[in-house]
């Protein structure tokens, strides 16, 4: 089962300029670690439970050679930002198997690790969906406990600016009732009814993952959902 949002992905162009920008946006930001063989390393800010990660390429020829082009310079060369929102399991392998019982176009479950710079060894397993269903969401579920987990950075879930939880992600669309179905087929829940949202300017189908809110959006005035359409196209912002 779905039972989270573990963290949204943050994909930055140099992450020790990552970090420093979000310390002054009061976060309490650490190095990661990297990611073995796959050309990239991150730093993360822990809340209560779920956390912020930024993202980085660390070697562009391993990266390279580990995931062809894979998206990522070219991501990052337009801007960089949230490219993706991560979702926790609790059964990946299950939920793998009803998400294609749905139709739904998902790879398999890969195991993945690192080694934090504090020692704490992480290992988990994740899947992306395929070409067919091409949405900006990763799916993990952790084979590190979560206490453990927050022992990779000091002060874990205590921010100067007093941030304890993210609320809520948003992604933007230019067609809401066609995202929202989507979306509800591939994360196995209802399609929740359209409300009109005032702060973000935009139409929102918003599905309640555990404590979660992931809001599928199409902007209805000028605002950040507009002006992130207007200068990315679909998809986190």
């Amino acid at each position: 089962m779905l039972t989270s949002i573990d963290h949204v992905m943050i994909c930055v162009p140099d992450l020790a300029q990552g970090i420093a920008q979000f310390k002054k946006l009061g976060f309490n930001m650490h190095e990661g670690g990297a990611h073995p063989g796959k050309g990239t390393h991150n730093a993360v800010a822990f809340n209560r439970d779920e956390y912020i990660e930024l993202l980085a390429i660390r070697d562009a020829n391993e990266y390279k050679a580990a995931s062809g082009s894979g998206g990522l310079p070219e991501f990052i060369a337009a801007g960089g930002g949230i490219r993706h929102i991560v979702l926790q399991s609790d059964d990946l392998d299950g939920d793998i198997k009803a998400m294609r019982g749905r139709g739904v176009d998902v790879g398999n479950a890969v195991e993945g690790g690192r080694v934090a710079p504090s020692g704490v060894e992480l290992k988990w397993k994740a899947a992306t969906l395929g070409a067919k269903n091409a949405l900006p969401l990763v799916f993990v579920q952790h084979l590190t406990a979560l206490d453990e987990r927050r022992r990779q950075v000091p002060g874990a879930g205590s921010h100067p600016n007093g941030v304890t939880v993210l609320d809520r992600a948003y992604i933007v669309t230019d067609d809401l009732e066609a995202a929202a179905a989507l979306y509800a087929k591939v994360l196995g829940l209802p399609q929740p009814a359209i409300v009109k949202g005032t702060v973000i300017m935009s139409n929102m189908a918003v599905f309640q993952i555990g404590p979660h809110g992931l809001g599928v959006v199409q902007p209805y005035a000028d605002g950040p959902a507009a002006d992130a359409l207007k200068r990315r196209g679909p998809g986190p912002f």
